[in-house]
C-alpha cells in the first residue's frame, strides 16, 4: 500500500540509540553536533518579529514565485556578492530542502540521476529519493587543503545525469570552490547536458578572503545554473523558513525553467506571507544578525585549532561555515570512538561516514555551542586519544 520511496529503515544505529538512552538518564551532555544556532544562546533579539505582524500580512494575495519586493530584497542581496540578477530570476521557498525538491521536479524524471559532493550532507539521499531520483557522487578531495576532484566528476557523469550539485562552503569540509574548479564544473555540465545546483547557504561565513573563490553561480552565463540561500543561515534564523533560488544560464532555458518552476511552486504556494513582508527588513539586517555567529564560530575554530596543536588529532584546514572535521589515529573506528565519546565521557559528535567519508577516521564537531562547553567538549576528546 505504501511508496517504496519511503520505506526506509527507521533502525535507530547505535550511535543514535546510546544517545537516547543518555537523555532518557539526564546526562549533562556536551553536544558538539548542535548547528541550531536559536539553542546555542545566539538567540536574535525579540524586536526582530515586529514586521511580522504588519497588518498587510492579513491579506492573501499568493505570487507563486514568490511577492515581488521580497524577490527584489534577495535580488539586491546578490548585487551585494557581485551577482547582478533581475528580481524575476528569482523564486522563493520555504526552505532550501524545498528548493531541492523543486529543482529535482524540474530537472529529473524518475531514475535520472544527481551528483553531489562526497562528503557532504546526508540529506541528499532523502531529498532525491523522495523524488524517485537517483543520487551519484564525486570526490572532494585533501591534501593539505579541499579541493573538487574534477575527474571523479567527469567520470561519475553518464547518460542520465541531470544535475550536478555544488555545496560552497561544503558542508561539513567548509571548502569554497574555485574559479577554476568552477571552469571544469561548467566544462561537464555543458557536455552532458547538465545543470548546476549552487549551494551557497554558508557563503558569508568565511574564515579570510581567498581570491581564487567563486562568491555565487548567480548570473551564470553559460550553462543552466541555481544559486540557492536563506534566511537559515544568512540571518541565522532557521524558524523563519524562507529560501530562495536565483535562476540564470542562456536565456531562453533560464526562461523555460522559470516558467516551469512557476507552475510547481503555484502547486504548492508554500511560503507564507508575513515573512515575505518582512524579508528586506530582514536582509537589511543581516551584518548585524550574522556577527555574534560569525564571532561564535572563529573563536571556538581557533580554540580547537589551539587546542588540536602537538596532540594525536589533526585538524583539517577549514575555510568557511559552522562545522570542523578532525582526523584521528585510526586505532579504532570512528563509531567506536564517537560511541566511546559519549558513553564515557557524555560528549556527542558526528563520525565521518555521517557524511560519507570515503576512509577512516574521523569526527565531525558544530563550530556553534558555546565556548566554555565547546572547549570542554574538545578537551575530552583529545584526553581519550
Amino acid at each position: 500500500m505504501l511508496s517504496r520511496r519511503t520505506r526506509w529503515d527507521r533502525t535507530p544505529n547505535r550511535l543514535a540509540a546510546l544517545l537516547e538512552r543518555k537523555r532518557a538518564q539526564g546526562a549533562r551532555l556536551i553536544d558538539l553536533t548542535e548547528t541550531n544556532p536559536t539553542r546555542v544562546g545566539l538567540t536574535p533579539p525579540t524586536e526582530l518579529l515586529a514586521p511580522l505582524a504588519d497588518p498587510g500580512s492579513l491579506r492573501y494575495e499568493p505570487e507563486p514565485l514568490g511577492m515581488p519586493e521580497a524577490r527584489a530584497a534577495v535580488a539586491a542581496d546578490f548585487a551585494r556578492r557581485g551577482a547582478r540578477v533581475s528580481s524575476d530570476s528569482i523564486l522563493l521557498t520555504a526552505s532550501t530542502s524545498e528548493a531541492y525538491a523543486y529543482l529535482f521536479k524540474l530537472l529529473c524524471d524518475p531514475g535520472d540521476v544527481v551528483l553531489v559532493p562526497r562528503p557532504s550532507y546526508p540529506l541528499f539521499d532523502y531529498l532525491a529519493g523522495l523524488e524517485s531520483v537517483e543520487v551519484a557522487t564525486y570526490a572532494l578531495a585533501y591534501d593539505g587543503e579541499w579541493r573538487l576532484d574534477t575527474r571523479s566528476l567527469a567520470a561519475a557523469v553518464d547518460a542520465r545525469t541531470r544535475a550536478i550539485v555544488l555545496v560552497s562552503p561544503n558542508n561539513p569540509t567548509g571548502s569554497f570552490l574555485k574559479r577554476d574548479e568552477v571552469d571544469a564544473v561548467r566544462e561537464v555540465a555543458a557536455r552532458a547536458g547538465a545543470a548546476i545546483v549552487s549551494d551557497e547557504v554558508f557563503g558569508d561565513y568565511a574564515f579570510g578572503p581567498d581570491p581564487r573563490r567563486v562568491a555565487t553561480l548567480a548570473g551564470e552565463r553559460e550553462v543552466l545554473a541555481f544559486a540557492l540561500g536563506g534566511l537559515s543561515k544568512s540571518c541565522g534564523l532557521p524558524q523563519l523558513k524562507l529560501a530562495w533560488m536565483a535562476v540564470s544560464g542562456p536565456r531562453a532555458e533560464a526562461a523555460e525553467a522559470i516558467a516551469r518552476l512557476e507552475v510547481v511552486a503555484d502547486t504548492y504556494l508554500s511560503v507564507a506571507t508575513p515573512v515575505q513582508r518582512a524579508a528586506a527588513g530582514l536582509l537589511g539586517r543581516r551584518t548585524e544578525l550574522q556577527a555574534p555567529i560569525a564571532g561564535r564560530v572563529g573563536r571556538n575554530l581557533a580554540s580547537l585549532d589551539g587546542r588540536a596543536r602537538g596532540t594525536a588529532a589533526t585538524l583539517l584546514r577549514v575555510e568557511g561555515g559552522w562545522s570542523a572535521v578532525l582526523r584521528l589515529p585510526a586505532t579504532i573506528s570512528e563509531e567506536d570512538r564517537a560511541l566511546e565519546l559519549l558513553e564515557d565521557h557524555d560528549v556527542v559528535v558526528h563520525p565521518g561516514y555521517f557524511f560519507d567519508f570515503e576512509r577512516e577516521a574521523f569526527l565531525v564537531v558544530s563550530l556553534l555551542p558555546p565556548p566554555e562547553a565547546f572547549e570542554e567538549g574538545v578537551d575530552r576528546i583529545l584526553r581519550v586519544l
